[in-house]
């Protein structure tokens, strides 16, 4: 992968601080279980917490990159942006690794 390819270092911590929370990461966890959108109320009754929490963590992670929205009436639906954790996932084998090295 090109470095042209790799995200900069404010990228991957913003990334880093979304992933560092236990809701967020759940959320992620349930999101890439799925190919299909994962609507808000789902999401909310299966974490059981309320909505504006939920709000909250549905910003920080797509201000991150990580997920998409999209409004289906009063509902939102979410889907996972893979390409962003396969970005942020070879940024840090790059930075930390090194190229062309696979993980041990």
């Amino acid at each position: 992968m090109s470095n042209d390819a790799l995200m900069d270092v404010d990228e991957a911590l913003t990334i880093a601080r979304a992933l560092g929370d236990r809701t967020r990461f759940e959320i992620l966890s349930r999101l890439a279980a799925r190919r299909e959108p994962l609507a808000c109320l789902e999401l909310r009754e299966s974490l059981k917490i309320n909505a504006a929490t939920l709000s909250h963590h549905m910003k920080e992670l797509e201000a991150a990159g990580l997920i998409e929205s999209a409004h289906a009436g009063r509902c939102v639906n979410y889907v996972l942006r893979r390409d962003a954790l396969e970005r942020f996932a070879a940024g840090l084998r790059e930075a930390f690794v090194g190229a062309g090295q696979p993980p041990r």
